[in-house]
C-alpha cells in the first residue's frame, strides 16, 4: 500500500472533549469479540437500543454489515481479516472523535489485531473497552443461526474460526460475559454498569 506524501492532518476547531460537554456523556469504543453465535450482534443491538433510549449518541459497527460496503472487497483469509479490522478500527476512531459511543461486534479472532485497534485509542481516557463474550463452542454450534458451523464441519467453509482456524481468547479484557449462562439483558446490564463505573455515561 502506497502512503500519500502530500497529506496533512487538518485540525478541527471543535474537539472531542467539546462534544463530550455538549452531549453530557463521553465517547469510547466498546469492542465486542467472541466466537460466531456467541451473541455479539444480539448484545450489540440491544446495548445500542438501551443507550439510545437514554439519549446517548451511539452507533453499532457490525461484522456482517461492514462487509456489505466498506469491506465488500475482502475475503476471510488472515490477511483479509486483518485489513477488515484495520478499516473498522479507523472508522471507529473517527466516530469516537465525533463524540459517538461506538459499539463494534466482530469475531476478531487474533489478539494482535485487537491490540492494534486498542492502540488507536487514548488509554488515559479509557476509550477502548474490550468485551469478551465467552461461550462454549458446543453452545455456539447448537445456536448456529446461520448454519455456518454445520457448513464448516462439512468442509464447505475453509478457515472458520473455532473449527479450522483458531480463536485467541482475550487475556485481559475489560469485561467478560458468559453468554451461555446469562441472558441478553443481563449481558447488556453488565456493560452499562461498567460504563457508569467509568463515568462514560
Amino acid at each position: 500500500m502506497v502512503k500519500g506524501k502530500n497529506i496533512k492532518w487538518h485540525k478541527a476547531k471543535v474537539t472531542k472533549k467539546d462534544r463530550w460537554m455538549q452531549n453530557a456523556h463521553r465517547s469510547a469504543l466498546i469492542w465486542i469479540t467472541g466466537l460466531s453465535a456467541s451473541g455479539k450482534s444480539t448484545v450489540a443491538t440491544e446495548l445500542e437500543h438501551t443507550l439510545f433510549c437514554r439519549k446517548i449518541n451511539t452507533f453499532v459497527l457490525d461484522g456482517d454489515n461492514v462487509r456489505h460496503g466498506l469491506c465488500k472487497d475482502l475475503g476471510f483469509s488472515a490477511e483479509c481479516r486483518k485489513e477488515n479490522l484495520r478499516r473498522v478500527g479507523e472508522v471507529a476512531k473517527l466516530l469516537v472523535d465525533a463524540g459517538v459511543l461506538t459499539i463494534a461486534a466482530f469475531i476478531s479472532p487474533y489478539a494482535a489485531d485487537r491490540n492494534n485497534i486498542r492502540a488507536l485509542f487514548n488509554s488515559d481516557d479509557e476509550e477502548f473497552i474490550e468485551v469478551y463474550l465467552k461461550c462454549d463452542i458446543s453452545i455456539c454450534e447448537q445456536r448456529d443461526p446461520k448454519g455456518l458451523y454445520k457448513k464448516a464441519r462439512a468442509g464447505e467453509i475453509p478457515q472458520f474460526t473455532g473449527i479450522s482456524d483458531p480463536y485467541e481468547e482475550p487475556l485481559a479484557p475489560e469485561i467478560i460475559i458468559e453468554t451461555d449462562r446469562l441472558t441478553v439483558q443481563e449481558s447488556v446490564d453488565m456493560i452499562i454498569d461498567h460504563l457508569r463505573g467509568r463515568k462514560i455515561i
